[in-house]
């Protein structure tokens, strides 16, 4: 569905461009999530709003939707694997709304072009 496009291809490129938010980071003093808790809460605000503006989608659209989320997850993981449990300051958190917000974008544009 999304990721195998040429659109997802160029998100994870944006996030490798910019891997220096995540190595070598300043932690927050008082931190409260991780890196992968903050992707997780934003991928997941980010889907339920696709599924909930597409309300005509099928359940196999929404199980393929899902399967697309978990690949995505995979990859941050293997990408990010050496940051992922840090705990996330602002500017990743920003980055991470962000990209979640570009996954959002894909996923509404594949869906409309079928």
């Amino acid at each position: 569905m999304v990721t195998d496009t040429d659109g997802y291809i160029q998100i994870i490129e944006y996030l490798t461009e910019h891997l220096s938010l995540f190595e070598n980071a300043k932690a927050p003093e008082k931190a409260s999530e991780t890196v992968m808790s903050a992707i997780e809460v934003e991928l997941c605000e980010q889907i339920i709003s696709v599924c909930s503006q597409n309300p005509n989608l099928t359940f196999n659209q929404r199980n393929a939707i899902i399967r697309e989320v978990d690949a995505i997850v995979y990859d941050l993981e293997e990408i990010l694997s050496g940051v992922i449990n840090n705990p996330v300051n602002t500017e990743q958190l920003a980055f991470i709304r962000e990209f979640a917000g570009l996954i959002k974008n894909l996923f509404d544009s594949v869906i409309h072009k079928d």
